[in-house]
């Protein structure tokens, strides 16, 4: 899931925002202001697709902003503005913004300049080879997963499968329908309870509680969620 950090003053654009890009299957953090901004930037920094600075805040601007960001990450920037001075966007843009949304908007309208935007840079963002998360190491390279001491575990073909797409879908509750088709190709009827065996093996190998997991917890009526913070890298 793409994830997209935003910072804007406004708790009701932010609000709107954050549910709009939600409902269209993105991953979204919020912050208020500078100090927030940069406090997320620092924790999510490998893991954003893109970010959206508001140029005007309480306690800095989004150039400011927009030039830290470049600094760190080559992540691709959106910036929103209620000027009409295009002095605004052509700062932006020669600071490393990617593209420039003048207030009001419609929610449609930045939703287009987002898809449009990973698009192009979609072939320049490198792939993703490992998940980090509570001392284990996936490797989508070589498909195993080793524990702090770098020990592999042992999984089969389908453990792997199902543990890479919780690990890449982290803090989302994923029902069962969806975990049977991403990892057997297929539903689950009401009876099929492969999935549930799956998952309590692969809490074994993990060292995750099964009366109590940490990890990947059961969501009653709902389905599974991986629960544990997952750091990404590149090499």
């Amino acid at each position: 899931m793409r994830k997209i950090l935003i910072v804007d003053d406004d708790q009701k654009t932010r609000v709107l925002l954050k549910t709009y890009l939600e409902k269209n299957q993105y991953e979204v953090v919020l912050s208020h202001n500078g100090e927030s901004f940069l406090a997320e930037l620092q924790t999510h920094v490998d893991q954003l697709s893109l970010v959206i600075l508001d140029v005007m805040l309480p306690d800095t601007d989004g150039f400011a902003l927009c030039k830290q960001v470049r600094q760190r990450s080559n992540v691709p920037i959106i910036m929103l503005t209620a000027s009409s001075d295009e002095t605004d966007r052509i700062v932006g843009l020669e600071l490393g913004a990617d593209d420039y949304i003048a207030k009001p908007y419609s929610p449609r309208e930045l939703l287009a300049r987002i898809k449009a935007i990973l698009r192009r840079t979609a072939v320049e963002t490198p792939a993703i080879r490992y998940y980090r998360f509570v001392g284990f190491t996936l490797d989508l390279k070589e498909r195993k997963v080793t524990d702090s001491a770098g020990t592999p575990l042992a999984l089969t073909g389908l453990d792997f499968q199902l543990l890479k797409y919780f690990v890449e879908h982290a803090g989302v509750i994923l029902d069962r329908s969806v975990l049977c088709e991403e990892t057997r190709g297929r539903d689950s009827g009401p009876l099929d309870r492969s999935l549930d065996v799956q998952i309590s093996r692969l809490r074994v190998r993990l060292n995750d509680d099964g009366k109590q997991p940490a990890l990947i917890k059961t969501v009653r009526g709902a389905g599974y969620v991986f629960s544990a913070e997952v750091n990404v890298s590149h090499a």
